[in-house]
């Protein structure tokens, strides 16, 4: 289960729905083991695309080495579809790499409803998770 605070949560789909029609993406880091997001990285699609997303590799390399300097970890590694349900595609699937981590999917498909979806994604199985968005603590 993904608990996230709505801050994080409105974060995330204001990216998606400001970088539509494009693809947004980004990081929720939040402390190694701990398994709750609390610092929220937008980044950049290196692919400027409706349809696909790639973390520019430099930016990816220092937000990691960050993450690393701050004793953090990605929990929540999300990105947007522009004209599909949020569910994960195949290529989505090929390239999850954090086992740990919460595969948050966001569709901007529509404008008057935001679907918003979390995932386990280990060893190309792909597992829905619950979402709980609670108020933020500040």
């Amino acid at each position: 289960m993904l608990t996230i605070d709505r801050a994080l949560r409105d974060a995330i789909v204001a990216h998606a729905r400001r970088d539509h029609p494009d693809e947004a993406c980004g990081v929720i880091a939040g402390a190694e083991g701990s398994d709750r997001p609390t610092r929220h990285i937008p980044m950049l699609n290196a692919e400027r695309s409706p349809t696909f997303y790639r973390f520019d590799s430099v930016e990816q390399l220092e937000v990691w080495r960050e993450m690393d300097d701050q004793d953090e970890e990605p929990v929540v590694i999300y990105h947007s579809h522009t004209a599909t349900e949020a569910y994960p595609s195949r290529t989505d699937i090929a390239y999850a790499s954090e086992p740990n981590a919460h595969y948050v999917l966001v569709s901007t498909r529509s404008d008057d409803a935001t679907e918003f979806r979390s995932f386990g994604i280990v060893d190309g199985v792909v597992t829905e998770e619950p979402v709980t968005v609670v108020e933020s603590d500040a």
